[in-house]
C-alpha cells in the first residue's frame, strides 16, 4: 500500500503542474473559466485517489447544500476536503493561511478564485481583515468556506475550534453549514500512506444566522464532532 500511496502522491502534483501550466491562460481570463480547471484538477485527483488507492467517497446530506452566499465550516482531517468542497459548492471561497499564496502556480490560482488570506500572525487586524472580505464574498453569492480548527487533526483528537468561525458568522448574517467527515481515517495528515476504503462527508443542516455567539459555537462544534465520531465509528465496524 505504500508504493501505491507514494505514486499518488507523485502524481497528484504532477497532475496539477501539467494543468496549472497547460491552463495557465485562464489566470488572465474571467474567474467563471478559472473554476473549470480547478474543478478539473480536484475531480482528475480524487479519481486518480480512487484507482490507486483503493478510494471511495460518499456525500451525505447534499440537499443541505446551498449555493447561495453563506459560511460553510468543515471538520478538517486531510486534503481530501478541500479537493471535494471545490466539487461539491458551486463558487467557494476558501479562508487559507497566506504563506500558500507564495508558491508559484497554485498561489495565483487560488488567488484568481476569490480565496481569502488570512495572515496568523497578527490575529484581531487578521480577523477583521477576513471578515470584510467574508462579508463582500457573500454578498456576491459565494460560500466562504472555513475549517474551524484552523488546522487539519487527527480522527479522535481533541477538537479545539478557534474564535474565527464565531467571528465570521455574527459579521457576515449569513447561514452557516456545519459538514461532518471521516477523511483522516483513509488520508492521514503528515504521511504518506492511504488506506483503502470509503470518505463519508456529511453536510449536517444549515444553522439559520442570528444565535448569540456563544450558543453558535457550542452548536457547531456539537453538531460537527457528534457526526464525525458517528462516521469514526461506522468506518471501523
Amino acid at each position: 500500500m505504500k508504493a501505491r500511496s507514494l505514486l499518488f502522491t507523485v502524481l497528484m502534483y504532477l497532475n496539477f503542474a501539467v494543468q496549472a501550466v497547460i491552463f495557465a491562460p485562464v489566470l488572465l481570463m474571467p474567474e467563471r473559466y478559472g473554476w473549470m480547471i480547478a474543478k478539473l484538477w480536484a475531480s482528475t485527483t480524487l479519481w486518480l485517489h480512487h484507482m490507486i488507492c483503493g478510494v471511495d467517497r460518499r456525500i451525505i446530506g447534499t440537499e443541505h447544500v446551498l449555493n447561495t452566499g453563506c459560511l460553510v465550516a468543515c471538520k478538517h482531517q486531510s486534503t481530501w476536503e478541500t479537493l471535494a468542497l471545490a466539487l461539491i459548492f458551486e463558487r467557494p471561497s476558501f479562508i487559507y493561511k497566506r504563506e500558500l499564496a507564495w508558491i508559484p502556480l497554485y498561489g495565483w490560482y487560488i488567488a484568481k478564485m476569490g480565496a481569502i488570506p488570512v495572515n496568523r500572525g497578527k490575529r484581531g487586524p487578521a480577523l477583521e481583515a477576513v471578515a470584510v472580505r467574508a462579508r463582500q464574498a457573500v454578498a456576491e453569492g459565494r460560500q466562504v468556506i472555513i475549517f474551524p480548527e484552523g488546522t487539519r487533526r487527527p480522527p479522535g483528537a481533541e477538537p479545539r475550534y478557534r474564535y474565527g468561525v464565531t467571528k465570521l458568522y455574527t459579521s457576515i448574517g449569513a447561514p452557516c453549514i456545519p459538514i461532518a467527515l471521516n477523511s483522516g481515517l483513509f488520508w492521514p495528515r503528515r504521511s504518506l500512506t492511504h488506506r483503502p476504503g470509503t470518505i463519508t462527508a456529511h453536510i449536517l443542516p444549515p444553522i439559520a444566522p442570528g444565535l448569540p455567539p456563544e450558543e453558535f459555537a457550542e452548536r457547531l462544534q456539537s453538531e460537527i464532532e457528534s457526526a464525525s465520531n458517528a462516521l469514526h465509528a461506522q468506518a471501523n465496524t
